[in-house]
């Protein structure tokens, strides 16, 4: 129970307060510069909730990463896919986006590793 308090607090948290900002572009009329937002707010969201997964001390890293993979894989792939951010004008394009989603979470992945590692996280 603490570890969903906890999820619900990293990714709460900041969703709020960038919703609340896209809030304030809508009324502006920067409908785009909104929807950003909101997609950002969205994908802190998951990531901040997945986060407690490296919270469990029962499961190995390895089994750590790849739940959080999957995770992303069903709640950030989607937003990424929705947002505009890319062209989608075919298949080939999905599987690009898909590949920009694997190539950037292996190098942050890598770098946050290295940091932990560095600052006994």
């Amino acid at each position: 129970m603490q570890l969903i308090f906890s999820g619900l607090l990293r990714g709460g948290i900041p969703f709020v307060i960038m919703s609340v900002i896209a809030l304030i572009l809508n009324f502006q009329g920067k409908s785009a510069d909104a929807w950003s937002t909101f997609c950002t707010a969205l994908i802190i969201l998951f990531v901040g909730a997945a986060t407690v997964i490296y919270n469990i001390e029962r499961f190995s890293l390895f089994k750590q990463t790849l739940l959080h993979i999957m995770i992303m894989l069903v709640t950030v792939y989607p937003v990424l896919l929705l947002s505009g951010w890319f062209p989608l004008r075919n298949f080939g394009d999905a599987l690009f986006v898909l590949l920009i989603f694997f190539v950037v979470g292996a190098v942050l992945w890598v770098v946050f590793l290295l940091l932990a590692k560095i600052f006994d996280w």
